[in-house]
């Protein structure tokens, strides 16, 4: 791979002056390591997966509970709009219900097993928020 030097005559010259410029203006408004990250009430360390080998099977079990979790959040207010509109015979209602609860009870039971609290499954967006509502 060849490489070519522009002289200060070259009109490319300040189009890769501008350019280096521009991304030194924009790595420097980056944190150059995790530690430098504004702290979000001292919880951001928490919230984070570890990559550790030992925490790798639940911190991706946390990472899928949290998707699930999230989807059944979901689903659940969806189905209550859907009762508030009277769009579902009570038979729907109840066999709905009864699936939602079933699946929150496997969500708690999936959660002790990895030893992870449903507090665990909320990640924290930084300046968005927690991803889940409380």
């Amino acid at each position: 791979m060849t490489s070519t030097v522009t002289s200060p005559d070259d009109p490319r010259a300040d189009r890769i002056r501008e350019v280096a410029e521009a991304a030194a203006r924009a790595f420097a408004l980056l944190p150059a390591r995790p530690d430098d990250l504004p702290s979000s009430s001292g919880r951001d360390a928490l919230w984070r997966l570890r990559t550790d080998p030992d925490t790798v099977e639940r911190d991706l079990m946390r990472l899928v509970l949290t998707i699930v979790e999230l989807l059944r959040q979901l689903m659940e207010r969806q189905a209550l709009h859907r009762v508030d509109e009277g769009d579902l015979t009570e038979e729907q209602e109840e066999r709905l219900g009864l699936t939602l609860m079933v699946l929150h009870d496997r969500m708690t039971e999936l959660c002790d097993r990895y030893g992870l609290r449903m507090e665990d499954l909320n990640i924290d967006l930084g300046p968005l928020g927690p991803l889940l509502p409380p």
